[in-house]
Order: C-alpha cells, then structure tokens, then sequence
C-alpha cells in the first residue's frame, strides 16, 4: 500500500541498479529498480512496512564508491510472477536529495578503477547458455553500447556460453564487469564466481549475478563473493544502462 500514489512519480524515475546495503546490522543486500532526485525502489524479499525509516549505502562496484542516504519506505509492492517485490522509499533531506542528484547527474568515479577504464576502455562479459537470449541480447545490448559517451570511455559487450569459456575469456583479456547466469551447464554460475574469487589476477572483476532462484541461492551467491544479485526476469539494458550513466559522468 502507499501513503500516496501520487507521491511515486513527483520526480522522474530513472531505471537504475545499483547495490543497496543497510545500516543497523542488517546482513542483507538488495539493489535499486530504479532512483530520481526524491528517492528510489529497492527490490527486497525484506518484510518493510510503510513508514519505516531506513539508512542505507547506494554503490556500484568499480564504478561508484557508497552513498549514504536516509529514507522512508513510502509505499509496499508484493511479489508476482512477473515481478520481484520491494519497496519506495522516499528521501525527504534535502543534502541526501542532493546526494542522490549527483548519482543521477555528477557522481565521483572509484580512483582505481578509473585509469584501466579511461584507457582501454568498459568491457562487460555476459555468461549465458540459452542462445536465444544471446541473440536477443547481443543486438540491444551492442545497439546500446554504440551510442555516444562523449568519445571518451567506449562500452564493449562480449558473450559465453558458460562458465568453462567465461574463465578462459577472463584468463585473455581484461574485462571490467561480469554478469552471469547461475545456473549453466559445463561450468554453473557458483562454480565460476567461486573460480574468479580464488584466482589472484581476476578476483577484484565485480560481479553480478542472475537466477530465478530463492533465497537459498542468494544467500549462496553472496557468500562466494557476488557483488550485485539480480532475481530473474532481469533487465540486461538496465544494468548497462546505469553503467554508461556512471561512465557518462566520469
């Protein structure tokens, strides 16, 4: 239920994903359906009523270093087939109001990220077994990242077919951002981020996860090592997308 219906579309909303952790001691971490300068949507198996104040970090690994705001859940949407549930929350300070503007418009870079980055390039690896989603995917995705970033940092898309060919990729070339299905053949999405993690040279590649599945393999992803975990159906653009906002920026 919301407060006011009204309320959910006083400012624009932009589709953006970003991670979400949570202040006193709540151990776990959700991400952002989207944001506009007078707050968010947090996608959250968490039971939140309306009215509830929370304080929490908005961040995006590599790219955007935590962002502390305070907000109060607004309004509840239940989960669907279709859809996960989650939560508005609405921030009311104006300094957090200003914080989020800048995500939205003039946000810092991570410093270590932004040398390899500026110079070669952001280069995303998709690893997804079902071709038909490959094929999908590919042309959106490609189309979306051959649009203009002011010539300064290009966005490259690259595809496996799992988690056997993604290591070997990862083990040739310098990728900037792994998105990953969790369950695969051959190799599985756990196997690899369990892979990435152990091995020196690709253990600081953020990572983010896609799975239809429960609780059980959210908490498992994490615990491997999982940046940002993604409940299917996903949206590809929008996660590309929020990465060129964070690029455009820079």
């Amino acid at each position: 239920m919301s407060l006011d219906p009204a309320d959910q579309r006083q400012h624009p909303r932009i589709p953006t994903i970003l991670r979400v952790d949570y202040a006193h001691g709540r151990p776990l971490r959700d991400v952002t359906e989207n944001l506009s300068a007078g707050g968010f949507f947090v996608q959250t198996e968490q039971l939140f009523a309306v009215g509830d104040e929370l304080r929490l970090a908005l961040s995006f690994p590599g790219l955007l270093d935590p962002v502390e705001v305070a907000g109060i859940v607004a309004w509840v949407r239940l989960a669907a087939p279709d859809q996960p549930g989650g939560v508005g929350i609405r921030v009311e300070s104006e300094q957090d109001r200003r914080r989020l503007g800048d995500i939205l418009s003039a946000a810092g870079p991570n410093e270590s990220a932004a040398t390899p980055q500026e110079q070669d390039g952001y280069r995303v690896l998709i690893v997804e077994d079902n071709p038909h989603i490959i094929e999908m995917y590919s042309y959106v995705l490609k189309k979306l990242a051959s649009n203009d970033l002011h010539g300064k940092v290009p966005l490259e898309v690259h595809f496996a077919p799992d988690g056997h060919h993604a290591l070997l990729r990862l083990r040739e070339d310098r990728f900037s951002l792994v998105m990953l299905d969790l369950y695969m053949p051959v190799m599985d999405g756990f196997a690899l981020v369990e892979r990435i993690r152990e091995e020196e040279e690709l253990k600081g590649i953020p990572v983010i996860a896609i799975s239809a599945g429960g609780k059980e393999a959210q908490d498992r992803a994490m615990q491997l090592g999982v940046d940002i975990y993604l409940r299917k159906p996903v949206r590809f653009v929008e996660v590309l997308e929020t990465v060129k906002q964070l690029l455009r920026i820079r």
